[in-house]
């Protein structure tokens, strides 16, 4: 199947999925609704952390643990695993295999409750969703169990909310809960989740790869302030196929099948292996060339290496389309060390603009001066790795915006007249300055990203044009295992953004993603006394964006919707809040000939079905 092929089926899929979703949340007397995230990865543990004496249960007769140990190599080695803590993929990803939503996201945009902890989606027809649009209510699949062995009831679905939602707490996914006015239990196996007004959106909080349920008996005294101290970040106690027997953050997982798991025939895996580190040409080795692991995640290489390697005949290649999108972030305060304990801060905070990067000319002559199409052939171009684009949503196509905003072209000439237009002026050392409050500021960029091939090979492409403009540009590139961290002493992680820009990939984890967009409103910028723990890494605040958001969150015709979120796209791609670089893929990933069962879905993690993976 080609590029265009696939594309076609995904449109089609995703104008489906949005009158289906949008018609199963209606209120009666409404128009028929329907809806249309590398993070940053902890630094190292000084130490293993052993959970608590975990007891590999015998293979059963059904056929859970008889297929042995399950290799995987993530190249970005995951260092905390509490997904409402995460700031990476990679912790995600090894969180998943421990804890599970109510219902997954489905590789066609559809919830899905085989692979959650609840009986079934909820819909209008099923009376789980209110006719008035007002509440959703879920029921637990019976008899479910934590690995303790403690019983998971809907206590612990209203604990995640609290837990998540509480400010002090800094959850990574808080905005999956922000329209909730109340999660109440209505008895052990029954929640009901009520909103302030009519949601068309009803499947986003504990859905998906955002909406994980954590134990209340676990996690009770860490809710708020004391939310990082929890010894279950690094030994979790789960409800989901595997269970933790060790973790070496920064390194490895070795998990071991969940005999509470509540499918008895499931996993068949004994074990998993998940060991960090290495790069992306090496794990695409591993698993295609070599046969050493059953899989590898994001293989970010160079196309014609991933080619060669595939030749080989020892694994396939697993990818989708997706939302997935390589951009650089523009950083809008001043993140100089001379700003001291204000270093970072946003403007309402005591900080201050940053020098030459508040100025819109300039960021729009950064993005004429970039040759996307050099760059997506790094990718390979069209179809498998991705091609260059200049929207910041590119998926489903239904809400991919036309309007041509006047940045996409290479262009230095134009790019070079708009500085000049700025009154940055180039210096006998051919570089650009100004005098900004008083001081004659010089176009000096650091341009940090993670330790990858593809990733400094787009940061060149990058400088070539950008020098060619009278900018100086310091090319920084950090090991994954620290720029993707929340490790709040370490100056160089992707969501501090110490440095005046920074590149790596995003993304929707659903076809209608408000959590996405919430990305960039102004109260997901966090500062140092939150740990930096939000979303909204470019400290971008704009009012007219944030109120197209709040609109967003109770608009209930589809057609509506969708121009909501193409107008929020010409917004972030205007102002310059972000360069779009690469339309990806799925993160391509790798698998063994002999490993059945996976499924790639654009908007979930890699190991969103593990459960059903197996060798026979």
């Amino acid at each position: 199947m080609n590029s265009v092929q696939r594309k076609r089926i995904l449109l089609l899929a995703s104008l489906a999925v949005i009158v289906l979703m949008f018609a199963a949340c209606a209120p009666a007397a409404q128009p028929t609704p329907v809806p249309p995230t590398q993070a940053p990865a902890p630094t190292q543990a000084p130490a293993a952390t052993q959970a608590p004496a975990p007891t590999q249960a015998p293979p059963a007769a059904s056929g859970r643990g008889s297929c042995g140990t399950l290799k995987l190599l993530w190249w970005q080695a995951p260092t905390i695993l509490n997904p409402h803590l995460a700031q990476g993929t990679k912790d995600y990803d090894a969180s998943r295999l421990v804890y599970l939503p109510l219902a997954s996201v489905g590789p066609d945009g559809i919830p899905d409750a085989s692979t959650g902890l609840a009986a079934e989606v909820p819909t209008k027809d099923n009376g789980g969703i209110a006719a008035d649009g007002m509440s959703i209510t879920w029921k637990l699949k019976p008899g479910l169990k934590w690995s303790d062995g403690q019983p998971i009831t809907a206590d612990d679905v209203v604990f995640t909310w609290q837990y998540a939602s509480d400010p002090a707490t800094a959850a990574t996914t808080a905005s999956s809960f922000q329209d909730i006015k109340n999660v109440e239990k209505v008895d052990d196996t029954t929640v009901k989740i009520s909103w302030n007004a009519p949601n068309p959106i009803p499947y986003v909080a504990f859905v998906g790869p955002l909406g994980m349920v954590i134990p209340k008996h676990v996690f009770a005294d860490y809710i708020g302030a004391k939310a990082s101290q929890a010894p279950a970040n690094l030994a979790p106690v789960g409800s989901g196929p595997f269970k933790v027997a060790e973790f070496k953050p920064g390194d490895v997982v070795t998990y071991t099948a969940n005999e509470n798991f509540f499918d008895p025939d499931k996993p068949c895996f004994a074990s998993v292996n998940l060991k960090g580190g290495g790069d992306a040409t090496s794990a695409a080795r591993a698993v295609l060339e070599t046969g050493d692991v059953d899989y590898a995640w994001n293989l970010q290489v160079p196309a014609d290496v991933l080619g060669g390697l595939a030749a080989a005949g020892k694994g396939d290649i697993v990818n989708a389309v997706s939302g997935n999108l390589e951009r650089i972030l523009i950083q809008r305060t001043d993140v100089s060390p001379e700003m001291g304990e204000l270093r970072g801060e946003p403007v309402d905070k005591g900080g201050k603009p940053h020098p030459f990067l508040s100025d819109l000319k300039v960021r729009q002559a950064l993005a004429l001066a970039i040759d996307r199409e050099n760059i997506g052939k790094i990718y390979g171009g069209k179809g498998v790795a991705g091609e260059g684009t200049c929207n910041v949503i590119i998926a489903p196509p239904a809400l991919i915006s036309t309007k041509d905003n006047g940045l996409c072209e290479f262009n230095i000439e134009k790019a070079n007249a708009l500085l000049d237009e700025a009154g940055w002026t180039k210096g006998s050392d051919g570089i650009r300055h100004k005098t900004v409050d008083g001081k004659d500021v010089k176009m000096n960029i650091i341009y940090q990203t993670s330790v990858n091939a593809v990733r400094q090979a787009e940061q060149q492409i990058v400088k070539e044009g950008w020098t060619q403009l009278g900018i100086n540009v310091e090319l920084k590139s950090v090991d994954a295992g620290v720029f993707f961290s929340s490790d709040e002493a370490n100056p160089d992680t992707a969501a501090k953004f110490w440095t005046d820009v920074e590149m790596f990939t995003n993304g929707p984890a659903q076809t209608d993603d408000i959590a996405y967009v919430r990305s960039w409103v102004c109260s997901e910028i966090k500062t140092k006394s939150e740990g930096w723990r939000g979303n909204n890494y470019e400290r971008y605040c704009n009012p007219e964006y944030d109120k197209l958001v709040d609109q967003l969150t109770t608009e209930l015709d589809p057609a509506k919707r969708i121009e909501i979120y193409k107008q929020l796209n010409d917004i972030l791609v205007s102002d310059v809040v972000v360069i779009p670089l690469v339309a990806r893929n799925f993160p391509v990933a790798g698998k063994a000939k002999a490993l059945k069962g996976v499924e790639a879905n654009p908007w979930e993690g890699d190991l969103w079905n593990a459960m059903n993976w197996t060798n026979k």
